[in-house]
């Protein structure tokens, strides 16, 4: 069955967080055409300035953003979603769509990703590539775009670097909204103790499980689980941690408590700077103090304890 490419067009001003927000919409895939540093970009990878006549006539105020849907997923919501989101935050954009085989473009994405050094002590490394120098780093092995969670977005790479400051060993870790796995497999590397991730996603949980395998890690010291938070996870946790929307980290704000220990971390990321208020506001009304914050790009994490 052929997958759908979601084309959305938007001013180049706008590239970057609209790429943000459709990272957020799905995990299949994605790739940007941005034409405004061109003639930079071609001489800092291939110290050429000889660029296609065609490549040369694109209009440097417009980009897109690419994004593919599998054929078990359901396009039209992904659709909506980007055009709720978009609105929200006041983005002008334009969208098509149309149906693609996956062999046009799985393959072609994977010469962008390289291995990268998160924070002081991960080295995420995709899996096709065997020549790299780990520097004493602990490495996660990943399939990026399977599932979203590759390391270099904004908000996972936050999530990753915060976790490195608060998992110790002997942790116990709940990653909610897993999505590949990333999270909970580098809390292993990090010295946790057992990690537990949980997803509504099939495809994700079918990842993350993978995922785990490829790092040495399965059941019971990792243990990946579909559906929602309340119906499938039980116990307390020392660190939980959800790389989600706003949205859903509003609603797991009156949930998380039931599944921390009274001196654990909740910590979340996903959150767009204009959405700060709701969420703060929904931290405090369920019991729980920030103590710290962090930005990158636009995008905010935080640490919350229970207040006591």
């Amino acid at each position: 069955m052929d997958w759908t490419e979601i084309k959305i067009e938007i001013d180049a001003e706008n590239i970057d967080k609209a790429a943000d927000i459709a990272s957020m919409a799905v995990p299949y895939g994605i790739y940007i055409e941005d034409y405004r540093t061109l003639e930079q970009e071609a001489w800092e990878i291939a110290n050429i300035d000889l660029i296609d006549e065609e490549l040369l006539a694109k209009d440097r105020t417009k980009g897109c953003v690419h994004i593919y849907i599998s054929p078990e997923e359901n396009y039209k919501e992904a659709i909506s979603f980007l055009t709720e989101r978009y609105e929200s935050e006041k983005i002008p954009h334009s969208i098509e769509y149309k149906p693609c085989r996956n062999e046009d473009w799985e393959n072609n994405w994977k010469e962008y990703f390289k291995p990268m050094k998160i924070g002081e002590k991960l080295l995420i490394r995709p899996l096709w590539i065997d020549d790299y120098d780990a520097e004493g780093r602990a490495v996660l092995s990943i399939e990026p775009g399977l599932a979203f969670g590759s390391g270099g977005h904004n908000t996972t790479r936050l999530c990753l670097e915060t976790l490195e400051k608060h998992v110790k060993s002997g942790d116990s870790v709940l990653d909610c909204g897993c999505g590949s796995g990333i999270l909970s497999v580098a809390s292993l590397l990090m010295g946790a103790d057992n990690a537990t991730g949980v997803d509504i996603d099939k495809l994700a949980v079918k990842t993350a499980i993978e995922n785990g395998k490829v790092n040495g890690f399965e059941a019971p010291k990792y243990n990946i689980l579909n559906g929602n938070l309340v119906d499938k996870v039980t116990g307390k946790f020392d660190v939980v941690v959800a790389n989600i929307v706003a949205d859903i980290i509003i609603l797991f704000s009156s949930q998380v408590g039931n599944f921390l220990k009274d001196d654990g971390v909740f910590i979340t990321s996903g959150i767009i700077e204009p959405r700060e208020e709701e969420v703060t506001k929904a931290f405090h009304d369920n019991n729980f103090k920030i103590v710290e914050r962090y930005e990158d790009g636009g995008w905010l994490c935080f640490v919350c304890k229970k207040n006591k």
